[in-house]
């Protein structure tokens, strides 16, 4: 799929998944909002009930006064004495007492700072269970005149030393400065005061009502985000193994292009009227299809080896093994390749304990592996050093060089199946890219580990332990 066309569905997918999440989130807002709203009304419902409590209590005393001072008033006129204060006697004095009292509950203020705190306590909290509201913070009545509050979460509050207004102290100025209030004890000017609810964690109140929704529009959308991001990862990984795949395609069919044509010459020079009679021609051009012949094999070989590798269908043969030796025998094999370019391959071999228990063919593959890798992708003249040293439970074999060095982003993908480095304007570097990835592979069936540094332009260094037990 062109990179192109893989990036436009990516941008499609992410504006409908983003679009999918703002309606989300605008819904759950216009829920929390018709919630808020809900919120409210029930809070006015409270304020009313609460205030018209109160006024029938104080109605209520009212009534009782002036049914008493009617009583009172029957046996005995009383505007006389009361205009005669000379004449004033104990009756009389009393029935000005009993008029005083009528007049106090008639006085807005005077009800405001004589309401019983235990009785409102008791209806605000009757009220909001009512209303099945949970969180108030703070209640209290408000006087207009003295500019402060008379009474606060069911206690009479005593002002400050000279009378100052107490609504900006700490624990009242949230209380002053909320929305939820009513007017108590209307009169035709102007209401003596007010009483005042608050609600601290009014927020989380409304969001805890909406939590379930929130909560599984959270999830599921993460859901489809991570199922979002695993595709768009597979795609990538599934390209890139494409491409890796198809330069495979054209390592291998180079690779077998150059041995088939020189065995069809081979061939056609054997058969040719010039040739045929000699005997010494024919035995050597026979020679150059058996080698091309044999090439052809090995590189299949490998291919196979590879797909049982990945398959898990091979068995280690494992014995006792001279791992020293087995170096000084790769390192052998590859010293005509590296003096040829006028190159240096040392080793450095100071592990004291050096047998090991693993496969001999495929720990000499590995070395050999190694070890031409170093050379391939070394300019010029190859530096080439392989050691050893014992660590705990094995022996470290470092193979390093001078190379060309890998990228950081390389150095991530190298022991992937058909991954090569990129080799700049260099095109002489052959192979399937199955290599490391089969070093890694055999390394850990051995129950091994392997890692690697490189820096661009300097080199790059192997190191890999092997136990001595398997």
């Amino acid at each position: 799929m062109n990179k192109k066309v893989i990036l436009i569905i990516i941008g499609i997918m992410s504006t409908a998944l983003i679009g999918l999440a703002i309606i989300q989130f605008a819904w759950i807002r216009w829920q929390v909002d018709l919630n808020e709203k809900a919120f409210e009304d029930k809070v006015t419902m409270v304020l009313n009930q609460v205030k018209q409590r109160v006024q029938d209590d104080f109605k209520k005393k009212e009534e009782s006064t002036e049914q008493f001072t009617f009583k009172s008033t029957k046996r005995k006129p009383i505007v006389d004495r009361i205009l005669n204060p000379e004449k004033e006697d104990f009756r009389t004095r009393q029935l000005r007492k009993e008029f005083s009292s009528t007049s106090f509950f008639l006085d807005p203020q005077n009800k405001l700072e004589n309401i019983d705190k235990d009785k409102l306590d008791i209806y605000i909290k009757d009220e909001l269970a009512n209303q099945d509201i949970d969180i108030l913070s703070d209640y209290g009545v408000y006087s207009n005149e003295s500019e402060s509050f008379l009474i606060v979460n069911g206690n009479f509050y005593v002002g400050e030393i000279g009378g100052s207004s107490n609504i900006e102290s700490p624990e009242h100025r949230s209380l002053n400065n909320s929305n939820y209030s009513i007017p108590l004890f209307n009169t035709d000017t102007k209401s003596p005061g007010s009483l005042k609810l608050f609600f601290k964690n009014k927020t989380g109140y409304l969001w805890s009502k909406v939590w379930l929704s929130l909560l599984s529009s959270i999830l599921f959308t993460s859901l489809i985000l991570f199922c979002f991001s695993y595709v768009v990862w597979v795609i990538f990984k599934q390209k890139k193994v494409s491409e890796m795949k198809t330069d495979f395609i054209n390592n291998m069919t180079h690779e077998f292009k150059t041995p088939i044509a020189t065995i069809s010459l081979a061939t056609d020079s054997i058969t040719s009227d010039k040739i045929i009679h000699s005997e010494d021609k024919i035995r050597r051009f026979a020679g150059i299809i058996k080698q091309e012949n044999k090439r052809m094999l090995n590189q299949v070989e490998k291919v196979l080896q590879m797909a049982k590798i990945d398959k898990q269908d091979f068995k280690l043969r494992v014995s006792q093994l001279d791992l020293h030796a087995l170096i000084d025998q790769a390192v052998q094999n590859m010293s005509l390749k590296v003096n040829q370019r006028e190159g240096k391959l040392t080793k450095n071999l100071e592990a004291e304990h050096f047998i090991i228990e693993g496969d001999q063919n495929h720990i000499s593959n590995i070395l050999h592996n190694l070890l031409d890798n170093a050379e391939k992708y070394s300019p010029e003249k190859p530096e080439i050093n392989i050691s050893t040293k014992n660590v705990k439970d094995g022996v470290q074999i470092t193979v390093s060089d001078k190379g060309i060095g890998m990228s950081k982003d390389s150095l991530k993908n190298i022991f992937d199946k058909f991954y090569r480095v990129h080799t700049g304007n260099r095109h002489d570097v052959k192979g399937f890219g199955l290599g490391l990835s089969y070093v890694k592979a055999l390394v850990s069936a051995h129950k091994g580990s392997i890692n690697v540094n490189s820096e661009l332009g300097k080199g790059s260094s192997f190191k890999l332990i092997l136990p001595f037990r398997h």
